[in-house]
């Protein structure tokens, strides 16, 4: 195990993957602060932190620690991480390794969407979303070639150690069969504009 490069235990990190095609300036059709910016860049932050504090269990406790932080620190991290930005942030899939990134109805239909511009080679871009309140940004987690070490094919892509360690901690794992540049999931991120407005 202690063999298996950062990179691909870095991919540990639930739907850390990689984001989708930074947008190229597109701003917001809502007449609010810069939702999509702002979206953008709670999603950023939220996997830098991630990765940074991953990269310290590697090195501090080796690698199988590392594993064991992707499935008890991972979740809890974003949460501090939507605390700190005042939103509410989630990494979500339709093909979720940790139950608790299931993507509820409405998200189920944004993957959809995604998936479909992707594979045109169309340009991507936010959704957003107003409603009751609250702003809704969405944007895809897409899968590169690291990605596959843990989310790939069991035993073409994934090693035996690694499937092995990942059966162990997540029974339920659906989280695997991707291919190279596939929506592995979304950001799903909430801003309560009433409650901005009050202040």
């Amino acid at each position: 195990m202690r063999k298996i490069s950062f990179s691909i235990i870095f991919m540990l990190v639930a739907l850390s993957c990689k984001q989708g095609p930074k947008t190229s300036g597109e701003k917001s059709t809502l007449d609010e602060p810069d939702y999509a910016n702002m979206g953008m860049t709670y999603a950023q932050e939220t996997q830098k932190v991630l990765g940074k504090t991953l990269m310290g269990t590697i090195q501090n406790k080796g690698v199988e620690e590392a594993v064991v932080f992707c499935n008890e620190r991972a979740y809890p991290l974003t949460d501090s991480m939507a605390t700190n930005f005042n939103a509410k942030i989630k990494r979500v899939s339709d093909k979720p390794r940790n139950p608790n990134n299931k993507a509820n109805s409405v998200e189920l239909a944004h993957i959809e969407t995604f998936k479909k511009t992707i594979a045109a080679g169309d340009s991507i871009k936010p959704i957003l979303k107003k409603d009751n309140g609250k702003v809704y940004f969405y944007y895809p987690i897409v899968t590169n070639a690291m990605c596959l070490n843990c989310h790939g094919t069991p035993e073409e892509n994934i090693a035996p150690g690694v499937l092995t360690h990942l059966t162990e901690l997540y029974p339920d794992d659906k989280a695997t069969g991707y291919g190279p540049d596939e929506v592995r999931g979304i950001w799903s991120i909430v801003f309560d504009i009433s409650e901005s407005s009050s202040n």
